[in-house]
């Protein structure tokens, strides 16, 4: 028994290095490419979604906007056409959250600062305190490229609807002005349909890895369209 196996030992061993490769080899035939979910209002936490659109299942898109960012220009949704996004909303004089999110757009500005396809969108909740001179200092002081990243204030009510309605990452403040909200961590990956593909913890160096990862597959999904 003992002369059998060492007879045919090396069959077995070239036998089931074969079975491996036969199944790598499978499992890559069938592994399902990898992708990104398209974000509907009614997959997304009821706190962070207007209700006029709470229960939209399909056909979600970034609404049509008319801003004005930290040099004075208008930005509308032409200057983001066929562009891949990743869009905030924010406060200069915030002391909390605004810091760390703005530090981690800072390094996805750096990531992606050769590749003119990616933009960044910071809306600020503030508009009232957050005039142009004011985002200009702001973008001064944190290293924005303009060419790159735009800062937008406006009117009040267009952002809150960005936010509550388009973007559906911010909570409404329930007791104050019409118009009044509470900006969240989220940041908000819109890929070149104006489509929702990803949402992320701005606050969380995993989260911003995870994001930069999902810009690269986003891009790859998009080229072959």
């Amino acid at each position: 028994m003992l002369k059998f196996f060492a007879k045919y030992k090396f069959f077995g061993i070239v036998l089931f290095i074969l079975s491996v490769i036969i199944i790598s080899i499978i499992y890559q035939l069938y592994k399902p490419d990898p992708t990104l979910p398209i974000y509907q209002p009614s997959m997304v936490n009821n706190s962070l979604v207007d209700t006029t659109v709470q229960y939209v299942r399909k056909y979600h898109r970034i609404k049509d906007f008319k801003l004005v960012n930290q040099n004075g220009d208008t930005i509308t949704q032409k200057d983001y056409q066929d562009k891949i996004y990743i869009a905030d909303f924010f406060f200069t004089t915030c002391q909390s959250i605004c810091p760390i999110m703005t530090d981690h757009m800072v390094k996805i500005q750096e990531q992606f600062k050769d590749d003119p396809e990616i933009l960044l969108l910071s809306h600020t909740v503030t508009p009232e305190i957050d005039s142009v001179e004011q985002l200009k200092r702001y973008a001064k002081k944190k290293g924005v490229m303009d060419e790159k990243w735009n800062l937008v204030t406006g009117d009040k009510k267009e952002i809150y609807e960005l936010a509550r309605k388009s973007y559906l990452v911010a909570k409404s403040q329930g007791n104050g002005g019409k118009y009044d909200m509470v900006h969240t961590e989220n940041f908000a990956l819109i890929d070149k349909e104006k489509r929702i593909r990803g949402f992320y913890d701005g606050t969380n160096p995993e989260a911003i890895e995870q994001l930069v990862e999902d810009v690269k597959l986003l891009k790859k999904l998009e080229a072959k369209h």
